[in-house]
């Protein structure tokens, strides 16, 4: 079960956008994250390399836990808005539900939920 304190050194973590970070140092090595009800990504360097080939792609990412945030045993739900800015200046903003699966102190599963029409780049 995680600590309150653990999940906010995690949601800090990700406010810095630096999202491989986070995955480093806040999930299990077989971890997965899951998109609505595609399929799982599995373990927590194919789920780095996945993070950093998206960030590679970005100018700049703004990312923002939107509160409150509950944690209850070992899960934790997580309301975030992230606004990514593409090397081409075209934008996305994503605003999504995370659910999260802990086990002691890192990730084991996570899921995302959000509507799918948000990841269509928008031009400036």
């Amino acid at each position: 079960m995680p600590t309150s304190n653990r999940v906010e050194e995690f949601i800090a973590k990700v406010e810095t956008n630096e999202h491989d970070k986070a995955i480093e140092e806040f999930y299990a090595i077989d971890a997965s994250i899951q998109e609505n009800q595609s399929e799982p990504r599995i373990g927590r360097s194919n789920l780095i390399d996945n993070e950093r080939k998206v960030l590679s792609k970005a100018k700049s990412v703004h990312s923002k836990c939107i509160r409150p945030v509950f944690i209850k045993e070992n899960h934790v739900v997580i309301r975030w808005k992230f606004k990514f800015t593409w090397l081409d200046n075209s934008v996305t903003e994503i605003e999504e539900i995370a659910v999260q699966h802990w086990e002691n102190e890192y990730i084991l599963e996570e899921k995302f939920y959000f509507d799918p029409i948000q990841m269509k780049p928008k031009k400036q």
